[in-house]
């Protein structure tokens, strides 16, 4: 990781005293590796601010410390999140992902301390002393006893707690994207303290409620753009597009709420993607059983085709091709909603039998009803054997989003059961 290094630009102050970055006046945007290097004259500072210079014993200490407050379940933790068998499947995709980014991030701090230890940063404007606000987060009895106790003092913990309080900011910021080392965070020259209101709802929302997945997506805008958007399923951002991470992956093993941030320079212009029905219910419908039955259907293909952008928002939709000539489409924001009301039930058990289907349907039929399709006093089974993964997506579209599921049984099918009593899907 390259040390950062001060700015010999006359518009922007060299490091030391309160000024631990050299981020520029107007907003930037760095990857989650490249933060972490900006906030390295903290730790700097919180060496120099020791009576004796920091030893291995110490760095132990201070690796344990942020493990601690990235990890979940402990004292420390800046996250108390509980999962269990009954969490919600955003849950449990946030909470393994707030595990999976705070162990890499705890990984890279503990290599960087032990760097400073042995190469410092140059702080041409004299010894960092920095005023961070507490944030409330818990330190390891040990930690309290270096950085209050024995060697240190009022500055070494305002420069830890400043660093603590980043770092806590970078992973929360990173919950929403599967790729997230490569996500580009809007940066101000408070570093990620701009994040703190959004942060605040977004994690009072997931820790007391059912989160919903727009609120997820404007977490994600937030950290990306610093401002709000009107509530989508995505958006474009200038440099590329954050959607939800199906698009590219199997839609029975995908997350169902976390998004893909994908490059693309040819993305100027800020907009959010949003469904063309907002309310599903009132959608019409086609019941299975009033479809017409096709014979040989011929191999399907599918590609996304996103719509203008009007007053900042966009709609997209899945095209599907019959035979390489006709088509019919599907809203993207409905195909992105039934994948994620879908229950999702693992490959069968080697030897169990499965139950023949009441009544079957082909896809080309569901994907050209008017509405969306729904069964009443039948269960149906639409085969997808040979259908790429944006087909199957298309088809959870199509069909009216209760009582679905995605099962693998021999090959993968898409199963919808008769309705029978109402059930909100959320």
């Amino acid at each position: 990781m390259p040390t950062p290094t001060p700015s010999t630009t006359s518009n922007t102050p060299p490091l030391g005293g309160s000024r631990w970055n050299t981020f520029p006046a107007t907003a930037t945007t760095r990857t989650a590796r490249d933060f972490l290097t900006a906030t390295e004259p903290l730790l700097q500072g919180v060496i120099d601010a020791n009576a004796n210079a920091l030893t291995a014993a110490d760095v132990d200490v201070l690796e344990a410390q942020i493990h601690a407050t990235l990890a979940l379940g402990t004292r420390e933790t800046s996250l108390p999140l509980n999962l269990g068998p009954h969490s919600t499947s955003a849950a449990r995709e946030l909470g393994s992902q707030a595990e999976a980014i705070g162990r890499e991030l705890a990984s890279w701090a503990t290599a960087v301390l032990k760097r400073l230890l042995d190469r410092r940063i140059p702080l041409p404007a004299g010894p960092l002393v920095v005023r961070s606000h507490c944030y409330g987060h818990l330190l390891t009895p040990a930690a309290a006893d270096l950085l209050l106790g024995r060697r240190g003092g009022p500055v070494a913990m305002q420069l830890y707690n400043e660093w603590l309080h980043q770092v806590v900011l970078l992973r929360d910021a990173l919950l929403p994207f599967t790729d997230w080392q490569d996500v580009p965070l809007h940066i101000t020259p408070t570093g990620l303290r701009h994040t703190e209101a959004a942060r605040d709802t977004f994690l009072t929302e997931l820790l007391v409620r059912r989160i919903r997945h727009t609120s997820i997506v404007d977490f994600a805008h937030q950290a990306l753009t610093g401002t709000s958007g009107r509530s989508g399923y995505g958006f474009d951002a200038p440099g590329g597009t954050a959607l939800p991470a199906v698009l590219d992956r199997p839609p029975l093993t995908a997350p169902r709420h976390l998004l893909t941030w994908r490059p693309d320079p040819t993305v100027t212009e800020a907009a959010m993607y949003v469904p063309e029905l907002e309310d599903y219910y009132a959608a019409p419908r086609t019941l299975v059983q009033d479809l017409p039955s096709t014979t040989s259907p011929g191999p399907l293909t599918a590609r996304t085709v996103p719509g203008p952008v009007t007053e900042g928002t966009r709609t997209a939709h899945i095209e599907v091709t019959r035979n390489g000539a006709t088509t019919t489409q599907v809203d993207l924001g409905q195909a992105l909603r039934g994948h994620r009301f879908a229950r999702q039930q693992p490959p069968a058990a080697e030897g169990t039998r499965t139950l023949d289907p009441s009544g079957s349907a082909d896809a080309w039929s569901v994907l050209r009803a008017p509405g969306l399709v729904w069964a009443e006093g039948t269960e149906v089974t639409l085969s997808t054997t040979g259908q790429d993964d944006l087909v199957v997506l298309a088809l959870l579209g199509a069909l009216y989003p209760e009582y679905v599921t995605l099962r693998r049984a021999g090959h993968p099918t898409v199963r919808t059961a008769a309705r029978t009593s109402p059930r909100a899907a959320s």
